[in-house]
């Protein structure tokens, strides 16, 4: 994350910030970013969440919305960042090539 904001104040890009670690996330915009991003992808599997999950918890992340109620209850479970650039353009995690096409 701090990679992230560094680049982005950087480039003087206006942004909106969501910590969903501390806010929460909603159904809704989870639903969003699975239309544009792989689950596999979005559920961070090398977190320290992740691995404190049950079997079968592990096993549900596969499920879209079984994975959609794992990662409302532990938002640490969603990689981060994720850019929402509008006009259905999304970006899991920082990079910094890829970010510089989409700015």
């Amino acid at each position: 994350m701090r990679k992230a904001f560094k680049w982005i104040d950087a480039k003087g890009v206006k942004y909106q910030f969501h910590n969903y670690k501390e806010s929460g996330i909603d159904k809704p915009t989870i639903e969003k970013w699975l239309k544009h991003l792989p689950l596999e992808k979005l559920v961070n599997s090398k977190s320290t969440t992740f691995r404190n999950l049950t079997e079968q918890e592990k096993a549900d992340s596969k499920n879209p919305a079984k994975a959609m109620e794992l990662m409302i209850k532990n938002p640490s479970l969603i990689k981060r960042p994720v850019f929402d650039f509008g006009n259905k353009k999304f970006l899991l995690g920082f990079d910094e090539k890829k970010l510089e096409q989409s700015v």
